[in-house]
């Protein structure tokens, strides 16, 4: 459990970092992703994003198993 959490972690704040890169390359924002802007400042939560590269990732791992 422990595992999964501090994975989970990890890729939120790496799809937080690239949120403002992805959205200079046209990927947008996906239904789930939450953005909140306070005193000039914006903080992206891309949980959307994540659930679904995590997705994407444990179905290419399971088709080359």
């Amino acid at each position: 459990m422990l595992k999964w959490l501090l994975t989970l972690a990890i890729a939120l704040l790496v799809m937080g970092a690239l949120t403002p890169w992805m959205r200079r390359l046209g990927f947008g924002r996906m239904p789930g992703d939450i953005t909140i802007e306070r005193n000039g400042r914006q903080y992206a939560f891309p949980i959307g994003s994540t659930i679904m590269l995590s997705l994407l990732a444990s179905l290419v791992f399971w088709m080359l198993r």
